[in-house]
């Protein structure tokens, strides 16, 4: 079942590598699968997906954390860090919160990396009353739709691009108007062949 929705809808779902682990000592905050691969809402600020990905093209490594919709698959928040740290998706969280109005009693599912797991982002979590939701442990279908538009950024935004070949500020120049066409301008099968942003429009 789960296979054939991510043909449909053309989802990849691709194994990444493993990150590494808090250190003995350190406050680790492991929350229950609570999507269990339901990838739809019936309204916005239901459930929300996040991830951080490796964007390689600029003179150094970069990392991309981003908070998605699942209701009109819309990216609400995203962050470019030289680091992949705590503070990378507290502030896409942040963003998130108050690009939405905070919005209460949303579940924000990731997966079980550090950085989710750590205390200070359980914090905001918790603050903010939202709802934490985890996969299982090294199961990428678990949050297989925003890994597949992690994916697509790179096929797509990315296909002609050779690792470090390019200036870091070119890496965010193209991942700012990749999301711009993305919520603004492509159409999704999902969404009646709707643009996230007017699928979102109809439900205001």
């Amino acid at each position: 079942m789960l296979g054939s929705f991510m043909q449909k809808h053309h989802l990849q779902c691709r194994i990444k590598p493993k990150r590494k682990w808090k250190s003995q000592g350190e406050s680790v905050i492991i929350a229950p699968n609570l999507l269990q691969r339901n990838f739809t809402a019936s309204g916005p600020n239901q459930k929300w997906v996040t991830d951080i990905t490796y964007i390689q093209y600029g003179s150094s490594t970069m990392y991309l954390s981003t908070i998605m919709d699942l209701f009109n698959n819309e990216i609400v928040a995203y962050k470019m860090y030289d680091h992949q740290q705590t503070p990378l998706v507290i502030d896409t969280l942040k963003e998130a919160l108050e690009m939405r109005g905070n919005p209460e009693g949303v579940i924000i599912h990731s997966d079980q990396g550090s950085v989710y797991t750590s205390y200070a982002y359980q914090k905001l979590v918790k603050k903010s009353h939202l709802v934490s939701s985890m996969s299982r442990r090294g199961n990428c279908w678990d949050n297989a739709v925003i890994e597949s538009f992690h994916s697509n950024i790179k096929s797509e935004e990315f296909q002609y691009v050779k690792f470090n070949s390019i200036p870091n500020i070119q890496v965010v120049e193209k991942i700012n108007e990749y999301m711009r066409y993305y919520n603004q301008d492509r159409i999704l099968e999902k969404l009646g062949y709707l643009t996230p942003k007017e699928f979102g429009a109809q439900a205001a």
